[in-house]
């Protein structure tokens, strides 16, 4: 089983380094973090899943959702669905006025 990790390790190794060199003339190329934020953009989360995003139990993400009815959400019939980018930017904003 230690062999499977070891090559999935190196098989990650070997994409990055890959990725970093076809980048490597190109300092406006988008790297792979860049990436993940432009998915988000248009990735929801649902309303049961919200707390797991937040990293906090499900009592304090519905208390915290309750205290500020301002959050970023989307209604569609009947669901609550919270748009990814937009919400970890409010919880930022929410962090600093802390």
């Amino acid at each position: 089983m230690d062999f499977v990790w070891l090559a999935a390790g190196i098989a990650a190794a070997g994409y990055f380094i890959g990725e970093g060199l076809k980048n490597f003339k190109n300092p406006e190329a988008k790297n792979l973090i860049e990436s993940f934020d432009e998915e988000d953009q248009h990735e929801l989360i649902k309303e049961k899943d919200v707390h797991y995003f937040m990293g906090i139990s499900k009592e304090d993400a519905k208390r915290l959702i309750q205290e500020y009815p301002s959050i970023p959400h989307i209604r569609v019939n009947e669901n609550i669905y919270y748009p990814k980018a937009k919400l970890r930017e409010w919880l930022m904003k929410l962090g600093e006025d802390s």
